[in-house]
């Protein structure tokens, strides 16, 4: 793993007045930051008057790392207040920073939501969760959070995910590690290709848990228009079901992940934007204290309508049950 810098690319001064105003102006209106219509209508009317230089900083991910850091929003730590008990627990806590972070994933393309996470809300709180901390999910504390693809069992999985950091005190890293960086023969992106294995939904759909019904089979990699992209989450992924040449080349794609994984360590305002088919990623283990101050991030997912980067055949799966919603289309 390396510790190089990520891309980085600086909000100014007026792109940063320009998000915090209208996220001002839409909780005062809306009085939260919760789903509604109205809120919806509100964020999608704001984003497409969004100025040309915050446009330009939400422009897609461009190089092979497939991730940036946009850095220039400024979280107070005194201000955002505690850290959450749990994300059942977070209400509106950082409303605010909902808003911008709404704002943001609605200049790169179509937020989305799920009926079975987080009540529904666009904007998610990552943060530790007492009796989760063995978990593989972002309430998850004291083991290693495994590199995966978000929402990974999903078709209709973000395109786009955006990580906003509220507070980071201890400098806990999320790793990130792009498809694009590996060097994998021939033979081993051939056979990963073929579809030979599910995915399984993970422990934050508790509905979905219930995988006695169709598990379809799922290529790992996926040779697009633009290049080698990847499906992957080897924590929900049976992998004893597969024979020993999948195994095996299955375990090279991972050591080839680990060895391109980039550790980066946000501060407080700083928002990491990954693309969800280049990039897997995880987090380092970190001990939690359940005192207001721990790590504390938002999560937003988004979709990019016309998108061409997934196998046709995704189209027909049920995605175990879950719905997704998307912010505007509403």
């Amino acid at each position: 793993m390396t510790t190089a810098p990520a891309p980085v690319r600086q909000l100014d001064d007026s792109a940063v007045a320009e998000l915090t105003q209208a996220a001002e102006r839409i909780l005062a209106d809306c009085g939260t930051s919760a789903t509604s219509p109205a809120l919806l209508r509100r964020v999608a009317d704001a984003a497409a008057h969004l100025g040309q230089a915050t446009r330009d900083r939400c422009r897609p991910v461009d190089t092979d790392h497939g991730l940036y850091v946009l850095r220039g929003l400024p979280v107070d730590d005194v201000e955002v207040g505690a850290t959450p008990e749990s994300w059942a627990k977070a209400g509106d806590s950082g409303a605010l920073w909902d808003l911008v972070l709404l704002l943001l994933a609605s200049a790169m393309g179509n937020p989305i939501a799920w009926e079975g996470q987080q009540e529904g809300r666009f904007v998610h709180n990552i943060v530790p969760a007492p009796g989760h901390e063995r978990k593989q999910t972002g309430a998850s504390s004291n083991v290693l959070l495994s590199p995966h693809t978000e929402d990974a069992f999903h078709p209709g999985r973000a395109h786009l995910l955006l990580l906003g950091c509220m507070r980071n005190h201890d400098h806990i890293a999320t790793t990130a590690a792009s498809v694009r960086r590996v060097r994998l023969a021939e033979a081993d992106v051939a056979t990963l290709c073929q579809a030979e294995l599910p995915i399984l939904p993970d422990d934050a759909y508790t509905q979905a848990r219930d995988v006695s019904g169709s598990q379809p089979a799922v290529p790992t990699l996926w040779r697009g228009e633009c290049g080698l992209t990847l499906r992957f989450d080897p924590a929900y992924t049976p992998l004893g079901r597969a024979g020993a040449a999948y195994r095996a080349a299955y375990a090279r794609l991972e050591a080839e992940l680990e060895r391109v994984s980039m550790a980066v360590s946000l501060d407080p305002g700083e928002v990491l934007v990954l693309d969800n088919d280049l990039v897997v990623h995880g987090r380092v283990p970190f001990r939690a204290r359940y005192d207001g101050t721990d790590r504390w991030l938002k999560r937003a997912s988004v979709r990019v309508p016309g998108r061409r980067t997934r196998p046709v055949a995704e189209n027909r799966e049920d995605g175990y049950g879950q719905t997704v919603i998307e912010a505007h289309a509403l």
